[in-house]
Parts: C-alpha cells; structure tokens; sequence
C-alpha cells in the first residue's frame, strides 16, 4: 500500500508522481501557502482544481462538495489532471426521488460502495484516494450505516470451496437481478452449468463455467456479443443495494409491523431476508440514527464546500422538495407518511465530521491570485500572439488537451504560427521557458496566474471553446442480435431456423449431458416445434442459426427434413429479382456511373480520428471501415447507415466528409430540420477546429445576406462542407467540386427532395442515416439493392430508457417532472397542438412552479425558436413544452425525461423518434407516453403503444422499422 503523500506533485519520488500536471503544483505551495490557511477561500472556478490539489496535501483524503452532479465531475477531471485518475473519485448520488420505490441502478450503487470501501479499507488497494467528489444531494443523503462492515464479495476459483447452488443464492442476496442474458451491471444469468455476473463496480462481466460444484474457468465477456474474452483468477462483487439485511434488520423490521401496518407486504419481506425494488427507501425508518458520508472518512481528512451560497440553496430546495414529494410517495406506494424526509442539512454535515473545512467562493475580499481566460474559442492566431508575449516575459506556458490526437495536432498548428512548442506526456519537472508544452490531461479549464506564480496554464476549453462531452466510453462487442431474438421470443411465437424453416418457439429447456468421465452437467436449449409434434432442440450458443418470423400473416409450420423451407426460399428469390424496376434501373445507372475513387487516409485523416474523445465501439469501426472502401473504389457509393438513436452515426459521417475534404471535395450534409441543422453545424464544426477546413450552414436561422456569402463561397470552392437543410437541393445550387451528400433522416424529406437526391446518386457519393429507416428504404437494403451498414453496440452505460404507457395523469406528469429537476435534469413536454401549446405550458407552471418553463414550435419566428433551443441547450431552461419539432437527431444529454400527450395520434417511427430524445448518457432517462384518460384508442394506435413499449431494449429501431415493415403488410 502506498502511503498518503503529503507532497503529490514531488516527482523525485515516483511513488508519488500524480496526474500529468501535478509537477505545476510546486508554483503555488510557496506562493499560496499563508492563503490556504483561511477558512474561506476566494478564487476564479478555473482555479479550483489547481487550489483543491493543494488542500489535499493538508488534508488527505479530502471531500469537495458541489452543488451539482455536473459541477462535481467538471473538478474531479481537473483533479484528476493534477492528482492522478486512480486517485480521484466521484460518489454520485442517487438518481430516484427521494422515498420513491425504485432503486437506484446498480452501477450507481456500484461506485458509491466501491468509494466507501476504499475509504475504510485503503490497505487493500494500490492507489491511495486522495480526493472524493460529491454533489451536496448525495452528501446529504441519509445511508445505511452498515454498509461500513459490509465488504465486497471475492471469488477466486484457486481457494474456491463453495456450491454452484449457494454461489446463485449469494448473488440474490447481493441484489443481483437474475435475467435471461447480462446486459447491465448488478445482473446475473444461469444456463445450464454457466454462470454469467456484472459485478456493479466492474468495467467486464464475467462468465463462470462449473462442473459440477467446481469452478472449471472463469473469463470476462463482452456484454455485446456474448463472447468470452480474457481467463481472470480473481472476481469482486459489491452488492446491487444499499440495505444491508443482516440479522439485527430483520428484527427490527418485524417489530415495525405494528407501527407501521401499511408496509405490512415489505417488512414481512425484509423480516424473510429479501429484498424488493425500492427497498433503499425504507433506510430511514429501519435506521434511527443513519449514517452520512462524512461518517466513513478517516482521520486526517478534510472538507472542501464548493460555491457555499448556491450549495446551501441547493440543500434547501432539496428539503422542500422531498418535503412536497414524501406524501405522493409514501401515500402512494405504502398509505403511511414517515416523520421527516430524512435529509441532513449542510451543518450537519460538517458537524458529524472533526475535519477541517474550506469554503470556496467566486467573490470575496481576499481574492486568491488566478484569472479565468476568455476562449479563443479555436481562434488560433490570436491565442498564439498571447502565448508569444508569456514566453518573451518568461512564464511557464502549458496547454492541457484531452486526447493525444488534439495534443499532437494543437502542437503543429502552434509551430506553423511561430510558437515553439513540445507535445509531452505530463508536464516536466524542470521549466520549458521559452516554449510552450502541450499535455494530454482531462483539465478542462486553466488560468492566467500572477507574475508570483509564473506559470499560464490553458484548458481545452479554453483554447476551442466548451465541449458537450468528453468522458471517454470503453469499447464494447458488437451486439448480438440472434441472442437478443431469443430474449424478445414469447412461447407460441413463430420463428426461422435457417436449415429447417418455420417453427413453433417452446421456450428454454435444461437438459442434462454427460462429460468426458462420466459426470453429467447442465447445458441450455431453445426448443423448436415442427410439423407432426416433431422437436427441434438447438444449443444456446447455437442461436444464431434462429430469426424471429417477421412476415405479415401467420405463418405455416413446417416438417422437418421435408422440402417445404427449400421452394420458399426459392420462391422469395423470385420475387426479390422480380422488385421495383424502376429503382434497380436507377441503381444500375449508379454502377455504370465514373465516381471519384478517394484516396487511402492521410495524415490529417488520422488525426481527426485521434482527436474524437471517446473510444468507438466496434460496429462503429466497421461501419468507418466499409464506408472508406465505398469511397476509395470509383463507382458512386450509395449506402445507408442505420443505427439506434444516440449510437454514434454522427462521428461515422464526420469521418466520411474529413476523408472526402482533405481529397480536394466538397461535403453537402443534408438535415430535414433548422434545429437539426444548428446542432450538425455545431458538432461538424467542434470536431474539424484546429484542420484548414471551413464549415458553414444554410437554413432559416442563418440571415439572407450571410446564405448568400455561402453559396458563393461553395461556388467558389472556399467553403468545404456546408450543413443545411432542403435549400442544398436546389437546382441553382452551384458545386466547385462536390464529392459526397450526407443525408440524415432521409425519410422526413418530401417527394420533390427525394427525387433530387435521386439524381445525386448516380454522380457522387451518397451516404444515408437512419434510426428508423422508411418501409422502402429498409426494404431495399434488405434485399440487397442498397449496400446497409449497422451500428447495434451501445456506448458503455448507456441505459435503455424507462418506457410508460399509460393514461394523462397530473400528479404522474409532475411527480415526473420534479423528479428530473432534483437530478438537475431537463424534460421534453411534447404537445402537438400549437393553438394550445402556450396554455398548457401556463397549466404545467401551476403544477411545478419552480420549473422554468419556455415553448417552442415551427410556427415560431425564426429568431425566437433558436433562442429558445439555444436556452435548453445551455441549461437555463427545466421544461420545453414543444411540438414534434424535436423528433429529429437533437442531442441535449442532460434532457432525461420525455412526456408526450396524445401518444396515441403519433407514427410508429414517429414515438421511437422522440424517445431517442432522452437517454443520451449514463443517466437513468424516463419517457412517458400518455393517452386521454377513460377514451378509447383505435386498434392501429393500440398496435404502436404496444410495439414501443414492448421494444425498449437499446438498439431496437431497427426492430421497431421491421415491426413497420409488418404492420404495413411488407
């Protein structure tokens, strides 16, 4: 074990060498030393990073407290810059309403235990935790105040002595979910002999493989397709929930019952030993005194409150919201109201705790030294003369970059304006003056320090403006989707096997096999009824030889061994040649076409790709990969990109127009909507600042005399790429040298566009981005007229979204719409009728007044909607009451809750559209979709509420345009 430093940023010892610039912390020991003993604590927000890593060498570890989830990872990523990323931890605090009866998920269970035990067990870890960062709602948050006697499970096959039946017991006990397949952290599965388990602190679940009671191997798999990966000799398990039921519990729930007669159903449960969705809830009536965060630091810590006066109001609108929502709760759920919400306050909190405490405040009269920088905002030159007149007075210059590929890149465009720069691992003990050092590192912020100081540091952001996100996700496999068609399957439904044809599913069955030496085990089946009662048993990890039928008529069973699936298979290769004349005529003019052959990737097309800050999954480097050998062959590529909703097709299409640009093309990337259009610009700009490639866009929002400098410009051949809606089509549109059209959602353009685009296809490069690909377009990619590539993979802890069908309710929509906003979140309120779009908004203010609640529609002035937009996106907006305006592409992380009235009257497409809405992060997202209470939905309506909450699974918008497919009889 690595003892606490008091020195992070010594890099003589390198035991203690920290983050990449933990060596800068040396300029503000001396010079803040005095400073640092006040209690409160005055300084720029870029500066808190730099001044907590030094509180932390007085106090280790040291708790900061921020106001918001969000504020909380913005100064641990600077910490981590200075302190080191192992070293540096987040405790999120819960995602649920207080008292309300669901459980947290348990990946966030997962990372707040696994922080607890690294706070009472640091023996038992390589890395010392210097710093835990919190939001003030889970500082507060009341806990089970045995989690600190509870430690992780440990499985290690070497020394392992128990059964294959206690081992599943023991993850029921833990609070794992027991499901068909693992998908999510805090989930377990059993197949025959196998045991597969997400543990909830874990980056791999891992499969484990029994003969009989004995471990034989135990391996991590990939969630995505399945596969085993890497043998492993050690596993640890934290539990799924936050409610220890020891002995000592269960008592004290029995004893309750009488006090508490409504909760009858659950005590009885708890006083069983079992637990149950929400059980966290009851933490505060099972525990008189319950435990706070404060509670499980060691000696020697320290406290750090970060903006005190929006903190504390943070905490008190805290208790006035748990205050409003603990009868709706409870009343709800149990019939019985406890005594308090429960909540400590933020004296309390520093009460429970012997730690020295600070306060750090943007105002005040002792001002720390340290000013923020205005963003050059990707204005290269004018950041350079900056930097050039530091490096003549002799400061320390360094710029902190996220990635190695915006380093690198950042580090050539400086020399090619005069300013001597190095790209370096982290930051070097002994001075660069004279030249500026680049660093990979995850700061986001730095600041112009004083001349006591010497040194200027510069953040990403402010050397490119902010970025939306950069946490970096973990590459996952490719899903599987023959075992995701097994999960969907229901006993009785129809289903294909490719050798044998039409079956009846039967379900799973556990048949018993016998090994090498005599042994038997247990091995899964999915079980297939034929024609004449025959049986058709196909192991489990034989599932992709099965389909769900997806015909539009029931189907026809067919024999086994007969020739029944041989002539139809025949007969549908028939109709497949016979199909759409027309359209195959097209596509053959497209083959017989000159197209321009791209050339292989250059250097700058590499760096492009180093610079994305996330890691891609594996369907989205396949899809790269077969789309640049469309591009690098000379017939015209024509293919459509179809990928669940927040998968990743955006940064596959910008990779395909950096490919095309720096061959000498222009890029026309085609949107069917203004607010589409603003965000496509936004994201196609952010990733090609620093490169000689100039970005424009054409729409609405863009004035007549600016649209016009465009177009000429695009004429001209100096605008590289131009995102813009239907005014691209245009026949007076003139092209220097256009190479590829990008459209995206190509099913929301009208007929005229459509034809246009036609006519685009047969001379350049055409590449088509779907969610939910129109019945046509789908059907031509399936029968193999247009080339189809799919994204399936999920990015890391992304979570399916929480669908509800049900009736409109108003205490649902506000208890919806409170709980978004105690998470700091935002919430899509979608009413289609623009006549009564303003009343409603009026009617949702009395339900949640201290939402800040604006409207935005397509009948609004022009200026007036993009401001509107550009307000939710910058988070000063809670509810957008809005029209379906949004339906298409719009990417607002932060906006998890999505209510939508009159689900009923909306396509199919349509719902899946709106719902890829929310559930664009980690964050647990909910989408309601409400029809009249006590009227009648026609049988199509019926049909489309089913299938969207029937397909919640991540990825399923191919499924939901397949089920299109069905419905329309296709």
């Amino acid at each position: 074990m690595t003892t606490s430093p008091r020195t992070i940023g010594d890099v003589t010892d390198p035991g203690l060498a920290g983050g990449p610039l933990a060596v800068l912390l040396r300029h503000g020991r001396q010079a803040l030393e005095e400073d640092l003993d006040a209690g409160a604590l005055a300084l720029a927000p870029s500066v808190r990073p730099f001044v907590l890593s030094l509180l932390v060498e007085r106090c280790t570890p040291l708790l900061v407290v921020t106001p918001r989830s969000s504020d909380a990872d913005a100064v641990a990523d600077g910490l981590e810059a200075f302190l080191g990323r192992d070293r540096v931890a987040v405790f999120p605090a819960w995602e649920t309403l207080p008292h309300e009866r669901l459980s947290p998920q348990p990946a966030t269970v997962g990372r707040r235990l696994a922080v607890i035990d690294r706070l009472l067990r640091p023996e038992a870890y390589d890395e010392p935790l210097l710093a835990v960062v919190t939001p003030v709602r889970a500082a507060l948050q009341p806990m089970d105040p045995s989690l600190g006697r509870r430690g992780p499970t440990v499985i290690e096959p070497a020394t392992w002595d128990g059964t294959f039946d206690g081992l599943v017991e023991a993850f029921a006990e833990l609070g794992y979910a027991r499901t068909p397949q693992v998908e999510s952290r805090g989930e377990f599965a059993v197949r025959g002999g196998i045991i597969d388990v997400f543990p909830t602190a874990s980056d791999s679940a891992v499969r484990l493989e029994f003969w009989g009671d004995d471990i034989e191997s135990m391996r991590t798999f990939g969630v995505g397709d399945q596969r085993s990966v890497d043998a492993i000799d050690r596993v640890v398990l934290d539990p799924a929930r936050e409610l220890v039921i020891d002995d000592e519990l269960k008592a004290r729930a029995r004893e309750m019952v009488a006090r508490y007669p409504s909760l009858r159903e659950h005590l009885d449960k708890l006083a069983d030993g079992l637990t149950f969705e929400g059980v966290e809830s009851l933490v505060t009536l099972l525990h008189p005194r319950p435990a706070l965060l404060p509670d499980f630091l060691p000696e020697g810590a320290g406290i750090a409150l970060v903006d005190p006066l929006v903190l504390r109001d943070r905490a008190t609108k805290l208790h006035e919201e748990a205050q409003v929502l603990i009868d709706t709760a409870w009343e709800t759920a149990a019939g019985h109201r406890p005594e308090d919400d429960g909540f400590a306050t933020v004296d309390e909190l520093l009460e429970r705790s012997d730690c020295r405490s600070w306060e750090l405040t943007p105002f005040g009269v002792a001002k720390l030294p340290g000013d923020p920088w205005a963003s050059f905002r990707g204005d290269v030159a004018a950041m350079s003369e900056r930097l050039k007149e530091h490096l003549r007075d002799g400061v320390r210059v360094v710029v902190s970059t996220v990635g190695e590929g915006t380093a690198k890149r950042l580090t050539e465009v400086l020399a090619e304006q005069g300013v001597p720069a190095v790209l370096a691992a982290t930051a070097s003990a002994e001075p660069q003056l004279g030249r500026v050092e680049v660093v990979p590192s995850p700061l986001r912020e730095g600041f112009l320090a004083p001349e006591g100081l010497g040194l200027v540091l510069l953040g990403e952001w402010d050397v490119f403006g902010p970025r939306r996100s950069r946490k970096a996700t973990r590459r996952m496999g490719a899903r599987s989707s023959a075992a995701d068609t097994v999960l969907e399957l229901k006993e009785g439904d129809p289903i294909v096997h490719r050798t044998h044809g039409v079956g009846i599913y039967r379900g799973m069955v556990t048949r018993e096999v016998s090994g090498p030496t005599g042994e038997t085990a247990r091995k899964d089946y999915v079980k297939l009824e034929y024609a004449d009662g025959d049986s058709l048993f196909v192991p489990s990890d034989q599932v992709d030889a099965i389909a769900k039928y997806a015909g539009g008529e029931k189907p026809s069973v067919m024999s086994l061994g007969g020739a029944q699936w041989e002539r139809a298979k025949n007969r549908v290769r028939k109709a497949v040649r016979d199909i759409a004349a027309e359209l195959i005529r097209l596509y053959a003019a497209r083959m017989h076409s000159p197209g321009h052959a791209f050339g292989p990737d250059g250097m700058m097309q590499r760096e492009l790709e180093d610079a994305f800050p996330h890691v891609e999954t594996t369907d989205q480097l396949t899809t790269i990969d077969e789309i640049k050998q469309d591009m690098e062959t000379p017939l015209p590529m024509d293919r459509l990109l179809a990928g669940d909703v927040g998968f990743g097709k955006t940064e596959v299409a910008v990779r395909a127009a950096g490919k095309a640009v720096f061959d000498g093309k222009q890029v026309a990337v085609l949107v069917p909507t203004t607010i589409l259009a603003q965000q496509h610009f936004e994201t196609f700009r952010e990733r090609f600042l620093g490169f000689p490639v100039e970005v424009r866009m054409v729409s609405r929002f863009v004035p007549p005399k600016e649209r016009k400098e465009t177009m000429d410009g695009v004429a001209a051949g100096v605008v590289d790429i131009v995102v813009g809606t239907h005014i691209l089509l245009g026949t007076t549109v003139e092209w220097k040298d256009l190479g590829l059209v990008i459209v995206d959602e190509e099913q929301r353009f009208g007929v005229s566009q459509k034809e246009r685009l036609k006519q685009l296809r047969t001379s350049v490069d055409v590449l088509s981005m779907s969610a939910t690909p129109i019945p046509r377009t789908l059907e031509m990619a399936v029968t193999g007229i247009r080339d189809m590539s799919i994204i399936e993979t999920p990015p890391e802890d992304r979570q399916p979204v929480m669908t509800i069908v049900q009736e409109y309710d108003e205490a649902q929509i506000a208890l919806a719409i409170r709980r978004e906003l105690l998470r700091d979140g935002q919430v899509f309120y979608l009413h289609n009728q623009v006549e009564t779009i303003h009343s409603v908004a009026s009617h949702l203010k009395e339900l949640v007044p201290d939402a800040r609640i604006e409207v935005a529609h397509g009948q609004m002035d022009e200026r007036q909607l993009e401001a509107a937009m550009v307000r939710f996106w910058e988070r000063e907006i809670d509810v957008l009451v809005c029209t379906t305006i949004i339906e298409s592409g719009l990417d607002i992380p932060n906006a998890n809750t999505l209510i939508i009235e009159r689900a009923d009257l909306l396509g199919l497409s349509q719902l899946h559209q709106l719902r890829g809405r929310v559930g664009r992060s980690s964050e647990r997202a909910y989408a309601y979709f409400l029809y009249p209470a006590g009227a009648s939905v026609t049988e199509p309506a019926y049909e489309r509420l089913k299938t969207i909450a029937e397909h919640t699974r991540l990825g399923s918008g191919l499924s939901i345009a397949m089920r299109d497919l069905e419905l329309r009889g296709a």
